[in-house]
């Protein structure tokens, strides 16, 4: 057993070498734990006619289940489904891919109800959000 005084404990900012080391060892674990392979990485994206980007989205693979990281749509572009599409698109790459569950969360002061609109069921909240919100999380069946 080792003790506290054989660790030297260091505070910083964005460090990319421990990132990666810790995505790799927690992959290999998680691998290991439910042997759903490696997360796949998942991105949609909308250009305008301009070709400037109007929206995106990103997220992840992972066995059966697909997440949505980050959803944007540019403001000049929000209210014409656009998110909603965005999501269609990343929904139907994940059956594509054998996902049967999607999960994706949204603080209360984003889009929860937009999320709920597309069949997601609020499945638990964080609290502790600036401002006095809380982080929702979503689930949807998928493929089914």
């Amino acid at each position: 057993m080792t003790d506290d005084h054989d660790f030297a404990l260091r505070v910083g900012g964005k460090d990319d070498a421990l990132e990666k080391r810790l995505d790799d060892e927690l992959t290999a674990f998680n691998e290991r734990a439910t042997r759903a392979g490696t997360p796949e990485e998942l991105s949609v994206s909308v250009t305008d006619a301009d070709g400037g980007t109007a929206g995106g989205l990103t997220g992840w693979i992972w066995g059966s289940l697909c997440a949505v990281d980050m959803l944007w749509v540019r403001e000049d572009a929000r209210g014409t489904g656009l998110g909603s599409r965005l999501m269609r698109a990343a929904e139907e790459e994940g059956v594509r891919r054998g996902c049967t569950d999607m999960i994706v969360s949204s603080f209360t002061f984003q889009a929860p109800d937009f999320y709920r609109g597309l069949g997601f069921r609020e499945t638990g909240r964080t609290e502790g959000i600036p401002g006095g919100h809380q982080d929702v999380h979503l689930h949807k069946k998928i493929g089914t």
